[in-house]
């Protein structure tokens, strides 16, 4: 049973019970030729569900802010404007960028300035690497070297001079004091030999490894800046092509002929609008350029029958009082946001694809008619004709001397009549309304209504 069927019944119910407590019982001189009346029959029941909605292209192409930031609208064309290839659709305030265009020019040629110095800085390191090792300790070495040789001769010389002393002090022609003179020379000379020697080895084994060390060292951190200073240059030139290029995007032209309107924010959303000194953030829409061959309609479905909505459902479509013929192609699985812009009413959208027609543009108001079942030669009763009782649905058949009340098995509902399962039969007379036509049922609905209120407040354990 659908919601539909639930309303109306809830809708009559309250009725009868404000007829019976307002509106005076039919007096009993009421005669079976004055009850208004319905021949139950086969028939094509259709069941559908009405909303309102608004045309919309389903293929629209969207003009986005490409800045940075915030930005304020200096002109914008009006929407509903056909335009051509090149032509101005939106412009932007650039005073804030060609400032910052002028900042970062600035930026970027003092961090070219800094690259090439700390690659001068990094030759200069190369350099003295290949200075130490071919010349300063080349130079070093050799002059360590000649030193050696000489205190070697030194040395011999000593010697020579020793063994002399001796051979005269043995003959008495030299005295002892002479003889150690000579031993104390000669142990100076073999101390300087030794202490060259020590120094040769120091500088090839340890002092060029050092000094090594520290060249590549400071090669390295001479590098290091220079890759630095290159990164700097790099990042201040790609803000200044950034800017550049945010520059040209202040003005956007069209890039196709067609239709211009602006986009249509939610009523829930909080964006800007888009208009003359208005302002924009970064990938907000400014702009649509709607396909007019791809029209759709979007309308919100209550969720008490979104679980019959398929895609693929036929949907008729009234425009201007003209009729066409569409189909549902996308369900939405997700309800929209539900609020006080919406009454608190949870809905689905559904969106529902139209025919290529030309005049079709939008913003255009549509009626959609979405079919959600088709019922083939199968018995209905109106929904006015029945009305909810504690024990079911019932109601009212006319026969040839009396009007008799009958319980229901009722199936699938559109907005004027029901399926029935169980009975009634075809050609049988139902009353219609019985709320205003039956006294039986104006007294049902009453004591329907006492107990429900009752099971409410829990007066039946009373």
């Amino acid at each position: 049973m659908t919601k539909i069927t639930i309303i109306v019944a809830a809708i009559f119910a309250a009725a009868g019970v404000a007829w019976v407590t307002v509106v005076p019982h039919p007096s009993g001189d009421t005669t079976l030729e004055s009850v208004p009346t319905h021949i139950i029959s086969r028939s094509e029941l259709v069941v559908s569900v009405t909303e309102q909605g608004t045309l919309e292209s389903a293929n629209n192409t969207e003009i986005k802010c490409r800045v940075r930031g915030s930005n304020t609208i200096t002109f914008v064309i009006e929407s509903g404007t056909r335009v051509q290839p090149g032509d101005v659709l939106i412009r932007l305030e650039t005073l804030a960028i060609e400032e910052e265009i002028s900042e970062r020019t600035k930026f970027y040629h003092l961090a070219e300035s800094q690259v090439a110095r700390s690659a001068a800085d990094v030759e200069r390191a190369k350099l003295a690497i290949s200075e130490y090792e071919e010349g300063r300790f080349v130079s070093e070495l050799s002059s360590l070297k000649k030193d050696l040789a000489v205190a070697e001769s030194r040395f011999l010389n000593s010697q020579n001079r020793l063994k002399h002393s001796r051979m005269m002090s043995r003959s008495e022609y030299a005295s002892e004091l002479e003889v150690e003179e000579k031993e104390f020379a000669s142990e100076q000379a073999e101390m300087n030999v030794g202490l060259i020697k020590t120094r040769i080895e120091v500088l090839e084994n340890y002092t060029k490894q050092e000094e090594l060390v520290r060249l590549r060292g400071a090669l390295k951190a001479a590098e290091a800046t220079w890759e630095a200073d290159v990164e700097r240059a790099l990042a201040d030139k790609k803000r200044l092509e950034r800017a550049q290029e945010e520059l040209g995007l202040c003005t956007i032209v069209a890039d196709r002929a067609g239709l211009v309107i602006y986009p249509d924010s939610e009523e829930w959303e909080n964006a800007p609008k888009i208009e003359e000194g208005g302002t924009v953030n970064k990938d907000q829409t400014l702009l649509l350029m709607p396909d007019l061959t791809q029209m759709q309609v979007k309308v919100g479905i209550h969720e008490s029958i979104i679980d019959r909505l398929k895609s693929g459902m036929e949907a008729n479509i009234t425009l201007n009082r003209e009729s066409l013929s569409g189909k549902v192609t996308y369900v939405a699985e997700v309800a929209k946001p539900a609020g006080w812009w919406t009454g608190n009413v949870v809905k689905y959208d559904t969106i529902v694809s139209l025919p290529s027609v030309d005049g079709l543009r939008p913003g255009m108001s549509a009626e959609i008619d979405i079919v959600l079942a088709r019922h083939e030669n199968v018995l209905t009763i109106p929904t006015n004709a029945c009305i909810e009782t504690q024990e079911g649905f019932a109601c009212w058949v006319q026969t040839e001397s009396a009007i008799e009340r009958r319980a229901l098995q009722l199936g699938d509902s559109s907005d004027m009549f029901i399926v029935v399962h169980d009975g009634v039969q075809a050609g049988e007379h139902v009353v219609l309304d019985p709320l205003a036509n039956v006294p039986d049922a104006q007294e049902e609905a009453a004591a329907s209504l006492r107990g429900s209120h009752d099971q409410q407040f829990g007066f039946e354990d009373l």
